[in-house]
């Protein structure tokens, strides 16, 4: 091994070893969604936002909440809403008669992990106050910017069959979000573990395993992790199959089904998210199947579909499975 990387590597595991503790600390209150807990430690890592969509009672804000209470740091949880205003999330100015000077009242949008709880209820107003806090990692009030404390982070929830006084999120908004996950039914054990939990009188405190100083060192190392630039090309072929499907006789058949393909932002993405599942996992360096690993949640939202493929009901999952599943691995 390459005596950088060995030392990266040595860096990741002494660096690192909070992770497990929160993650042990989490599973105090959740039982399984190992992949939501830790696509939300990737974000984190990484300064990514995520967006959890699944039907309701499925522990989304649970996850969130607990994940909070296991770092130490600031949280706030946002309920959206069809009436809900951009003051309501970022603040406004307050007139402040004994001085007759407007001041600013800092929104809930001030924290370091901030829950937008049914994100697509909220009109677009809202919407475009987010994505200012979301891209520029700052908040306008009045005349005046503020910039937000790292490390900060949006976690939204979804749910994906309510369609009733919904709003659909902008392309330009969904591709702020480095994962979007898919939140699925426990399985049958899992369910079981949670009747058990349920059915008792103790409530659960969770200890904070992590400070925000510690989670941006360590985003720090994350971001020096080595990545092959064969890996580097393999990430570039996965995104450009999305976009270039003809180029490939094996996708050919996905020509006409795809109308926009992957952004740059979902390269940069999937980079930084294939370091963060080293990270986890105690490397210091990137390996294809961490690429393949974040692959899904990274790309299912930023690819777009023509009405050809909904008429043939092809999904982005199927889109994404068949370019795994043809562009070989280094």
């Amino acid at each position: 091994m390459n005596p950088e990387v060995a030392r990266l590597t040595e860096l990741v595991r002494q660096e690192g070893s909070f992770l497990a503790r929160v993650q042990d600390e989490v599973g105090k209150v959740v039982v399984g969604q190992k992949v939501m807990v830790e696509r939300i430690l990737m974000g984190l890592l990484t300064g990514g936002h995520v967006l959890l969509e699944g039907l309701p009672g499925l522990a989304k804000t649970l996850t969130v909440k607990s994940v909070a209470d296991a770092v130490d740091c600031k949280f706030q949880r946002v309920q959206f809403t069809p009436d809900l205003l951009p003051s309501d999330l970022t603040g406004t100015m307050i007139y402040n008669q004994r001085s007759g000077e407007f001041t600013a009242k800092m929104g809930p949008v001030f924290t370091n992990i901030l829950l937008a709880d049914e994100i697509n209820r909220a009109p677009a107003k809202v919407q475009a106050a987010l994505l200012e806090c979301m891209a520029e990692r700052q908040v306008t009030i009045g005349e005046q910017s503020y910039r937000l404390e790292e490390p900060f982070l949006t976690l939204a929830t979804m749910n994906p069959i309510e369609q009733e006084g919904t709003y659909s999120l902008p392309e330009a908004q969904l591709d702020r979000f480095m994962f979007k996950v898919v939140v699925g039914y426990p399985n049958r054990h899992e369910e079981m573990k949670v009747l058990e939990r349920q059915s008792g009188n103790e409530k659960t405190t969770l200890a904070p395993q992590a400070s925000g100083a510690q989670i941006l060192k360590a985003r720090g190392i994350c971001n020096a992790i080595y990545i092959d630039p064969k890996v580097k090309e393999y990430i570039l072929d996965i995104v450009f199959a999305t976009r270039e499907p003809g180029s490939r006789k094996e996708m050919k058949e996905f020509q006409n089904l795809i109308s926009i393909g992957a952004s740059p932002r979902a390269t940069i993405s999937l980079a930084k998210a294939a370091k963060a599942k080293a990270f986890l996992e105690g490397r210091g360096f990137v390996i294809p199947d961490d690429v393949k690993s974040v692959a899904m949640d990274i790309l299912r939202h930023r690819i777009a579909l023509s009405f050809e493929a909904e008429a043939e009901n092809v999904d982005t999952t199927t889109v994404v499975r068949k370019v795994l599943s043809v562009i070989p691995a280094p």
